[in-house]
């Protein structure tokens, strides 16, 4: 049913893959399914952080790889976890990298709402609306 599922973590934030990755991994196994694991650095932030410089620009990405790539190996399991790194919203970032490794699950996690959320709109909720395979919302 399933044959390639995206899990997208916020680095800084354990809670998005405490749940999510186990989740993702025991679907993998069910369905003989790839998962990457992703995570998107955000425009915003980038150009706080290095000012649109495009050497610094670079190495905020390359150590989000990094990052992330010892967050894979430290959850290594039963199956391999492939890593991907995405820009720009974290929305379209997410929805962009789901396009990239031809996801047919998403399995993102989410917390309770927030009244910042409602008004705002949260990145999950973007990402059920807006993506061309099925999402998995886990919460904790």
């Amino acid at each position: 049913m399933y044959s390639s599922i995206l899990v997208p973590v916020d680095l800084e934030e354990p809670s998005s893959w405490s749940k999510a990755v186990p989740t993702a991994v025991a679907l993998a196994l069910c369905f003989k399914a790839r998962v990457t694991l992703a995570t998107v650095v955000e425009d915003k932030a980038a150009a706080r952080e290095v000012q649109w410089s495009a050497i610094g620009y670079r190495e905020l990405l390359s150590t989000a790889s990094a990052r992330l790539g010892l967050l894979a190996e430290e959850l290594r399991s039963e199956t391999q976890l492939e890593t991907r790194v995405g820009t720009g919203s974290i929305g379209g970032g997410i929805l962009d990298l789901a396009q990239q490794v031809e996801a047919d699950l998403i399995v993102l996690a989410s917390r309770r709402p927030e009244m910042r959320d409602w008004l705002i709109g949260a990145n999950a909720s973007r990402v059920v609306r807006h993506a061309r395979c099925s999402v998995l919302v886990v919460r904790e």
